[in-house]
């Protein structure tokens, strides 16, 4: 008998018990017999799988009322001996245990046939669903995610110190090409540290850094932004921890950034409107 067939009869417990034995030490010893017998497992686990799912799809409607409306036979007079058997619709207990039985086998062989594919066969790529569109990221996503980041540097908060104010002018209005005034804040709490550069949506972005009692960083951006027609209007938005309150003006795109919760940072974002 050939090993494959011998394994599968091992498998389904039909094989004597010194049968039974011998299998287990060749399939502990042989390579071979371990790689079919491992092949034939998972073949049978995929098609035991795949009939489990045949079996929970639901029993068609058209299906149960042609059950429901079926009318019992009625009585006849016996037959005689060499008449055909009379067809019955409705399977027998051993009718639908035997179709079960053969489902299962079906579903085994092609269980196994998946399980013996050799192993460089490609399977089929599953289609995946259409994602909708990201929302294209703008220059407050930046600003929030650089905030995060050297708002946490104690050492390195700024990259030109306060006491450089004449450098910080000419640095910032030579790179961003934006001309501003330095807002006092100090009424707010707020004291100047010094400045920083950095690139938000892709153009170079100044940034005047202000510390608060506590410690908290608050910083005042702005870039060129001629493409967008000014409306003064502030408009804030909350990132998780940081809040932005962002506004145009002059071609010029502002925005004050700090802790989310800062209540205080929309009173800011106007004074500082007012004298930048």
């Amino acid at each position: 008998m050939p090993l494959e067939a011998r394994l599968s009869a091992f498998m389904d417990g039909e094989t004597s018990r010194e049968e039974k034995e011998e299998l287990e030490r060749l399939i502990a010893s042989d390579p071979e017999a371990r790689r079919i017998f491992n092949e034939l497992k998972h073949g049978s686990d995929v098609g035991r799988k795949a009939f489990d799912e045949v079996l929970k799809e639901p029993v068609p409607l058209a299906l149960v009322r042609s059950i429901k409306s079926a009318q019992a036979p009625k009585a006849r007079e016996p037959a005689p001996r060499l008449s055909p058997p009379s067809l019955k619709l409705a399977p027998t207990g051993r009718q639908a245990l035997a179709a079960a039985l053969v489902l299962f086998v079906v579903g085994g062989g092609i269980g196994y046939l998946f399980g013996i594919q050799p192993s460089g066969t490609p399977a089929a790529a599953p289609v995946a669903p259409t994602a909708a569109p990201a929302p294209s990221r703008t220059w407050l996503d930046d600003i929030a995610a650089y905030h995060r980041i050297y708002s946490h540097q104690p050492h390195h908060v700024v990259e030109v110190q306060a006491t450089e104010i004449d450098e910080i002018t000419k640095w910032l209005t030579g790179t961003v090409g934006v001309k501003f005034n330095l807002p006092d804040l100090a009424a707010d709490g707020l004291v100047f540290q010094g400045a920083r550069v950095f690139i938000a949506d892709g153009k170079p972005t100044g940034q005047l850094i202000y510390k608060d009692l506590d410690g908290d960083v608050i910083a005042i951006c702005f870039m060129k932004d001629e493409g967008v027609a000014a409306d003064g209007n502030f408009d804030e938005t909350i990132k998780d921890d940081v809040s932005v309150v962002s506004w145009r003006r002059n071609g010029t795109a502002y925005a004050v950034v700090g802790p989310s919760s800062d209540a205080m940072l929309d009173e800011i974002a106007n004074r500082v409107s007012t004298e930048i």
